[in-house]
């Protein structure tokens, strides 16, 4: 259980620093809201799956008061989100699509490397390739949720 922590921990550190140098240049509001927008789904679709006993978290920085992952869903699946939504900012479709597929396998493989042999996180009906399919589709939810904000994503 302690070396979990200490997983946690890091991650968490991990997460803090890759958001601060995420936000070092411009557009930060799209920067920002991409990453907002990202926690708010993700937090929705953790508590749902969490709450219908598909996967769990026996170790938690907040076991107390949350059942779900707070680290991954308002901090390191959003954190990531930004950087899909930077490599994607002058993509095009294809490019939503393809990257987005990158993204989600990398979340994929380092959730199944956790699930298998950590007790970070344990499916119960979930699979991996839920993990794959869900955040692939947020991601491109979110993405083109913010390429139609008026304002946003401007031709330069």
């Amino acid at each position: 259980m302690m070396i979990e922590k200490t997983i946690l921990w890091l991650l968490a550190l991990i997460g803090v620093g890759l958001f601060v140098f995420s936000m070092r240049k411009p557009p930060i509001k799209e920067w920002l809201l991409f990453f907002l927008l990202t926690g708010y789904f993700s937090s929705i679709i953790g508590v749902i799956v969490v709450e219908e006993g598909m996967l769990t978290y026996p170790v938690n920085l907040f076991n107390r008061h949350f059942d779900s992952s707070l680290t991954y869903e308002y901090l390191l699946f959003p954190v990531l989100g930004v950087y899909y939504y930077q490599s994607t900012f002058h993509s095009g479709w294809i490019g939503y699509v393809v990257k987005g597929i990158i993204y989600s396998a990398i979340i994929t493989i380092t959730e199944f490397f956790f699930e298998k042999y950590t007790d970070l996180i344990h499916y119960e009906s979930w699979t991996w390739f839920y993990t794959f399919l869900s955040t692939w589709l947020l991601l491109l939810i979110v993405r083109i949720i913010v390429k139609f904000i008026p304002g946003m994503e401007q031709k330069q």
